[in-house]
């Protein structure tokens, strides 16, 4: 293991309890109304008719339920990450019930996914969650790599993190794999938009 890889190794611990942490102390009715909606200048990213990628909240992450409901309600079409193994590759497959499960299925790790037979989709905008990230939009994610690995392939998707406040760090090393994000929104402020 490199100094780098090290290092953001131990962020990642520290994070995600300081992220598990905040998100656990806010109360049923603050988490409800957190992250409802997309703000305006966020609004104003996403190009019209676009297709939208989000992810479902699991360990203290920034939720991303409102946006999908949202988004639907826009008549927009929305999708979630499916994953065949943990150590392999992440598609977007469209997700139809942001109110609840019923097309979702327990995917690696327990994680819920749509099923295979939904339609594999490449979104126009996608909310990608993240461990840590600083003021100049560096971001770093859960370690797995999926989300650089996807952005890297599809270049013209608008990629915008969703996170705490808590989650900002002073800096954070940027290896050549660790792709950009266009903007990062949390629950109080806008970071962006960034050059990519």
């Amino acid at each position: 293991m490199n100094d780098i890889t090290a290092f953001k190794s131990e962020q990642r611990k520290e994070l995600r309890e300081a992220r598990r942490e905040h998100a656990a102390g806010l109360s049923p009715a603050v988490s409800a109304l957190v992250m409802r909606r997309p703000p305006a200048p966020v609004l104003e990213m996403v190009p019209e008719g676009a297709s939208i990628g989000l992810y479902r909240a699991t360990d203290g992450e920034a939720p991303a339920a409102g946006y999908a409901r949202f988004f639907m309600e826009e008549g927009l079409t929305i999708a979630l990450p499916r994953v065949i193994a943990m150590d392999g590759q992440m598609n977007f497959h469209t997700h139809t019930d942001p109110y609840g499960e019923s097309d979702l299925e327990e995917g690696p790790g327990g994680l819920m996914q749509p099923e295979a037979s939904a339609p594999e989709i490449t979104p126009d905008v996608l909310f990608v969650p993240l461990v840590g990230f600083t003021e100049s939009g560096t971001r770093l994610g859960m370690g797995g790599g999926f989300y650089d690995r996807w952005l890297a392939a599809h270049q013209d998707t608008i990629a915008i993190g969703l996170a705490w406040d808590i989650q900002k760090v002073d800096s954070l090393p940027r290896e050549a794999h660790d792709m950009s994000l266009a903007a990062i929104v949390t629950s109080t402020r806008i970071y962006g938009p960034f050059e990519r």
